[in-house]
């Protein structure tokens, strides 16, 4: 028995050496070194949503109304860049049926260099989707039903995906002449013409590899525009 313990150690010790640091949580900038030496494999990644995210999600993207069950949703890691090539640990949680997808799209998109600022779950803003906005996340689920309606929405089903939302904001003008802009502090981004780093653009990359996967962009929308959002 002695000797099946050391045996044990023997192979468990380098594996607890390569256990993710610190430096590979959500949010944090990855070294190239450490990459190179854990593989890029090592942080692009599907689960079923981990017991410490779903603690985290309640009451918040997760709503004591919620009617999408636990075992539909998935939570997505992976590597994003910003615009100062800075290589970043990001998060997400979708819908399990567009998670492989997804995950594909994000893996081309980091490969690619496309700039990604912030990649965190809205629940660090307490599914509170301006804040969130205004902070440029990229995000997906957040149950919620249509307004004045008992349908559930594409991101309350974790079937839609925002990326780079402060740069690119939603826009309507309401029948009875309101205009509204999400996030409010995007309007300077309603012009397409002028240039931004996190701009996405019809035909661009993350445009076009959306739509190879099957997914509409809000900016091809007639009555509204956001420019933000994709969909399946």
């Amino acid at each position: 028995m002695f000797w099946k313990k050391i045996i044990i150690l023997y192979f468990a010790l380098p594996m607890l050496f390569c256990l993710p640091s610190k430096a590979q949580k959500p949010g944090n900038i990855v070294s190239e070194q450490t990459i190179r030496k854990l593989g890029e494999k090592h942080f692009f990644s599907i689960s079923p949503i981990p017991d410490p995210i779903f603690h985290l999600m309640q009451g918040k993207t997760y709503k004591k109304n919620c009617t999408v069950a636990r075992s539909e949703l998935r939570y997505l890691r992976c590597l994003h860049v910003d615009k100062d090539g800075r290589k970043i640990v990001g998060e997400m949680v979708v819908n399990k049926a567009i998670a492989a997808d997804v995950l594909a799209i994000l893996r081309k998109l980091y490969k690619a260099k496309y700039p990604i600022e912030r990649m965190r779950l809205i629940d660090y803003w307490d599914a509170d989707d301006e804040r969130a906005m205004r902070d440029n996340n990229s995000s997906s689920f957040n149950f919620r039903f249509i307004s004045h309606t008992k349908t559930v929405s594409k991101h309350g089903k974790g079937l839609a995906v925002d990326i780079n939302t402060l740069y690119n904001p939603y826009h309507k003008h309401l029948k009875n002449g309101k205009e509204v802009v999400e996030p409010a502090t995007a309007r300077p981004y309603l012009d397409r013409s002028k240039h931004h780093a996190y701009m996405i653009r019809k035909g661009d990359l993350c445009y076009r590899l959306f739509k190879e996967k099957g997914f509409r962009w809000g900016g091809d929308w007639k009555h509204s525009k956001d420019y933000q959002h994709f969909e399946k």
